[in-house]
């Protein structure tokens, strides 16, 4: 049986933020992919794109690695108990707990990276620091690993930090063949971050 990668899904989320990882996740020989929404069913990112969620926070599976992504709503997603409890849930029984830009800030305020070291969008940088000053957060970092718990900068750093977690579980050789069969130029320098200078809110 395949373990269970679950992705997190509201309104307003962002679309790269969720599917650079799934296209770098996609074809892991010993995962599968599914979507969880607070309700299940259509939900759409910032960009309009409408994408399905097969489970609800209500008959959600326990998923083995979460990742959480940012956008828009999660400004608004910071005030979801509801949300914030699923994670807390879910978290407790992960293998990896991830995030993409302002994700980390959805994890945050669920308490879950307190004394952990994470990071976030670089324009949103100021927001998530204030969801939970307890997180060590680290400007300068395209992507952080501190025990299970893997976060990223801003969207597209989302991919670099899906193929980091590859590397982790499987091997370099494997993260390399996704990287060139997708064409993508890996930046697998965590501490590479070209955008650390505009860290805003």
């Amino acid at each position: 049986m395949k373990k269970k990668i679950g992705i997190v899904l509201f309104e307003d989320f962002e679309t790269l933020d969720v599917f650079g990882p799934v296209e770098m996740w996609g074809d892991l020989p010993d995962y599968e992919i599914t979507m969880v929404s607070q309700h299940g069913g259509p939900v759409k990112s910032t960009q309009g794109v409408t994408t399905c969620a097969s489970y609800s926070f209500d008959n959600a599976p326990q998923f083995d690695i979460l990742l959480v992504p940012g956008g828009m709503g999660a400004r608004r997603e910071v005030s979801n108990s509801v949300l914030l409890a699923f994670l807390r849930e879910q978290d407790e029984r992960t293998e990896w707990t991830t995030s993409v830009c302002t994700g980390s800030a959805l994890l945050a305020k669920a308490g879950i990276l307190s004394g952990r070291r994470a990071t976030s969008n670089k324009l949103a940088y100021e927001f998530a620091k204030r969801q939970d000053e307890g997180v060590l957060w680290q400007r300068s970092a395209r992507w952080v690993i501190d025990g299970k718990y893997v976060t990223s900068s801003g969207v597209s750093a989302g991919i670099d930090m899906a193929l980091a977690l590859v590397e982790k579980i499987y091997n370099r050789e494997l993260t390399e063949t996704i990287a060139r069969e997708t064409e993508y130029l890996w930046n697998d320098n965590a501490f590479n971050d070209p955008f650390a200078n505009g860290a805003s809110d």
